[in-house]
């Protein structure tokens, strides 16, 4: 089972910080991050957690 992420992240479209929810990723370096879409726009969402 994944793990899930509820919290905020700024949105590079809509220019503020939006309410997502996602899925929690490890990146190649080591890095969890989030990965979701904005609620308003549909836009990918990236918040990056800290290391793994």
């Amino acid at each position: 089972m994944a793990e899930t992420y509820e919290g905020e992240a700024y949105c590079v479209k809509c220019k503020e910080k939006r309410e997502f929810k996602g899925e929690v990723k490890v990146t190649e370096s080591g890095r969890r991050m989030a990965q979701g879409t904005c609620p308003v726009c549909g836009t990918k969402l990236n918040r990056i957690l800290g290391k793994a």
